[in-house]
């Protein structure tokens, strides 16, 4: 089967130029992400995301809930380099697989601030150009310049104080040095600058292309993901549940529609009050079902999809892309099959789930009557009668 670039999908920024990324790997390359871009690159049906920047301080940043909606849609999810690094230590039990020196001092405890891999870069239209240094390069560096006898272990924790001292976006080699030049021996600021002019490695930018290689090496063994048990037995919150219905989106004839937007105009419907209650009685017979520590059977949530397809007539060659245009995946779709499996197993065990619960008979009557449907009957026994009463 023929690689499409969206098959992966990498959120890159400063660590490392696009160009590069794609001459490393065929890949879909998307800006830092914020929260809800991991969501939104779902509807591009990726086998693996790599994530290796994030935004600042000044936008919401990816949510660990995205990630984990990725492993639990059967998407690879990779770690590296920049946020990434840190997400991934933060999810590594959960599958997320962290690559690079830096994932590994945050799986280590050995740093434990988002601020290590803050930098100020340029925008877009500068391809994201690095701006700052972050202080896991500077830690990279004098661990080097120690190795090479360049510094001492004094000189070199003072360099990294100095260092740490600095804000993100005023943190560049010259501010970082200024402090430590005037009180280091001549023999040291010689050996220092003649060390340096030849050039140092760049962390962060190593990391990333080892995420990407490390990517672009599973994609090869096609092996499946197995979803995340806290996935499926944690519920999600109602803060993380509405924020996705409002970031995602659906893909129609290859274009992303926003969620939002298409919730706006359901709402303008002339059925959105009925469509709502809808969905409302069964999310809450279903919430109520498994408050009691009911479940559905696999048969039965299976059957409930089945019927989903035979309802809406489509073919097998065109289920993905009709769950693309209803802004589903599979793991989605399960869950809406399972509310309506646990809401018929309410529906069908209604007597009992209650003191003196309703039959079956008793609730047509009053859905019958509340919708004016039992005169209408009644109507028609009274004209059946007079046309049977003897003349």
């Amino acid at each position: 089967m023929k690689r499409r670039p969206e098959d992966l999908v990498v959120f890159l920024g400063p660590s490392l130029p696009v160009g590069e990324a794609h001459r490393l790997v065929s890949c879909h390359v998307l800006p830092p992400a914020r929260r809800g871009d991991v969501w939104r690159a779902l509807a591009l049906r990726p086998r693996a995301i790599v994530l290796v920047d994030g935004v600042g301080e000044a936008q919401p940043a990816v949510w660990h809930q995205e990630l984990l909606s990725a492993l639990e849609a059967g998407v690879a999810v990779f770690g590296g380099a920049g946020v990434g690094a840190l997400r991934a230590a933060e999810l590594s039990a959960q599958g997320v697989v962290g690559v690079g020196q830096i994932f590994e001092w945050y799986r280590a405890r050995v740093l434990v601030d988002d601020a290590e891999v803050a930098l100020l870069h340029a925008g877009a239209d500068q391809g994201y150009r690095p701006l700052t240094v972050p202080l896991v390069n500077v830690r990279h560096v004098v661990t080097q310049a120690r190795a090479a006898r360049v510094l001492n272990p004094r000189q070199a924790r003072a360099l990294v104080t100095a260092a740490e001292r600095l804000f993100y976006a005023e943190r560049t080699w010259r501010r970082t040095l200024e402090s430590v030049h005037p009180v280091w021996p001549a023999a040291t600021r010689g050996g220092w600058e003649g060390w340096f002019s030849r050039g140092v490695e760049d962390l962060q930018r190593l990391d990333a292309m080892a995420c990407l290689r490390a990517a672009e090496a599973f994609l090869s063994t096609d092996a499946p993901v197995r979803p995340p048990r806290s996935a499926s037995q944690v519920p999600l919150s109602t803060l993380v549940r509405r924020r996705r219905l409002m970031d995602d989106v659906s893909i129609l004839e290859g274009r992303a529609v926003s969620s939002a937007q298409v919730l706006a105009a359901l709402q303008e419907a002339p059925d959105s009050a009925e469509l709502a209650e809808a969905g409302l009685r069964r999310a809450l017979l279903a919430g109520w079902a498994r408050s009691l520590g009911l479940a559905p059977t696999v048969e039965e949530v299976r059957a409930a999809e089945a019927e989903w397809w035979r309802r809406h007539q489509v073919r097998p060659p065109d289920r993905e892309s009709f769950l693309g245009a209803c802004g589903l995946d599979r793991p989605g779709l399960r869950r809406l099959c399972e509310e309506r499996a646990l809401e018929r197993l309410v529906v069908a065990q209604a007597s009992r789930l209650l003191p003196e619960g309703p039959s079956w008979e008793e609730a047509l009557a009053s859905e019958a009557r509340l919708q004016g449907r039992w005169a209408e009957a009644a109507r028609g026994m009274r004209w059946t009668q007079r046309r049977r009463r003897p003349q």
